[in-house]
Order: C-alpha cells, then structure tokens, then sequence
C-alpha cells in the first residue's frame, strides 16, 4: 500500500512532510511528526481555525500551529505569532493588525527547531 505522500500533488506539501519527519528525527520533537501526519491524511480532515478560536484559546505572545488553514471569522485582540499552512485574506490583515505575526510551517520548524512552546490548534 503506497503512503498518502506519493500520492499528493502539491510539492510543497510533499517537502513540508519530509522536512517535518527530519526535524522529528535530527530534534527528537515529536510535534514535528504529529503535525507531519495531520498533514499526510486527505485534505478534507485539514483544520479549519477562525481567528475567534484562535482569540479565546491563545495567551499574549504565544506561539499558535494550526496544521492547515485560518480563516478571518471572528477578532482577535492579542500580539500572536501563528503558523499555518495557509491564511485567508481577512485573517492575514485581522492578525497583523493585531500585532501579530504570520508565519508558514516551514518558517516555525526553522526558527523553533525543538517545538517547545507551541500549541497545536485545530
């Protein structure tokens, strides 16, 4: 039985799931291969965060991971830094306007390299 990888089309996804495996295996941080397998199941079961969510669920100056998109529904009042895979228009203008940051999944594992304090939204 061929693994879900091979069988995604985008390259970008593909690379992030190989990327995340190494930085699980080189870090011994199992968030890396956590996030790596949300990411491998068919795209349907992706999450789907609103920035409502994301508001009553953060704390100032946390770091958020949601493997897969948010969405601009709702406000969010906090300085935030949240990786995504990927972020709708209104989200993108709701977070900065908020003081906070938007970053892709890739840009995390590079910064963060351990996954220490980090919270998994979905």
């Amino acid at each position: 039985m061929k693994k879900t990888t091979e069988n995604k089309s985008n390259p970008r996804l593909t690379a992030l799931i190989v990327t995340l495996k190494d930085a699980s295996r080189v870090h011994e941080a199992n968030i890396w291969r956590e996030i790596a397998k949300r990411l491998d199941a068919p795209r349907k079961n992706y999450a789907e965060v609103n920035l409502s969510k994301i508001n009553r669920y953060a704390n100032e100056d946390e770091t958020i991971l949601v493997p897969g998109k948010v969405l601009g529904s709702g406000a969010l009042n906090l300085p935030v830094k949240i990786a995504a895979l990927d972020f709708s228009e209104a989200a993108v203008s709701k977070i900065t306007g908020a003081n906070g940051t938007c970053m892709t999944i890739e840009d995390l594992v590079r910064d963060n390299p351990k996954g220490s304090r980090v919270r998994i939204l979905r």
